[in-house]
């Protein structure tokens, strides 16, 4: 039997990763898992590097966006009740989002990790790369993605698909 004790859900704070948290949830409910939050905020100092003037605000604008990350991280759990699993939110600052996630998970021993996808076409994925794809490559454990669309009825399903199997 497949033991699912920590489960990672990384969010930049839109749709698809809301979704890919509630299909956290509903698995951790299952298995008796808990859940992780994460959050990769940007890593502003790469971003200004070389700009003279912008790297002089760098300091300052990283702790904003550190800070609001922090307390958007806060407002989602709370926005989830109090019959949440047992759930842990973390942020940390990178440049590279995907290996910021993947070592997340590495250090956590995360068994499985949940993402959501914004499932762009071919030339937005060329123009923007992919996070999630980057994750599913290099994570140590399974990845499970969801796209924003899917519905509560779905999500729920999942969890009594995977309470059978």
């Amino acid at each position: 039997m497949i033991a699912i004790r920590k489960i990672l859900v990384p969010t930049d704070f839109d749709q698809a990763a809301e979704t890919a948290l509630d299909y956290a949830r509903e698995l951790a409910v299952r298995f008796g898992a808990a859940v992780h939050v994460l959050h990769v905020a940007d890593n502003v100092y790469l971003r200004t590097f070389g700009a003279e003037s912008a790297a002089s605000m760098a300091p300052q604008l990283q702790a904003e966006i550190e800070e609001a990350a922090g307390k958007r991280l806060n407002e989602l759990l709370a926005a989830r009740g109090s019959s949440n699993p047992p759930m842990t939110v973390s942020y940390t600052t990178s440049a590279a989002p995907a290996f910021a996630i993947v070592e997340y998970a590495k250090e956590h021993g995360t068994d499985v990790i949940v993402m959501g996808t914004h499932g762009r076409g071919a030339i937005g994925h060329l123009m923007l790369g992919n996070v999630a794809e980057r994750v599913v490559r290099l994570a140590p454990c399974p990845v499970l993605t969801v796209h924003h669309r899917e519905t509560k009825s779905q999500v729920s399903e999942v969890g009594k698909t995977v309470a059978h199997a």
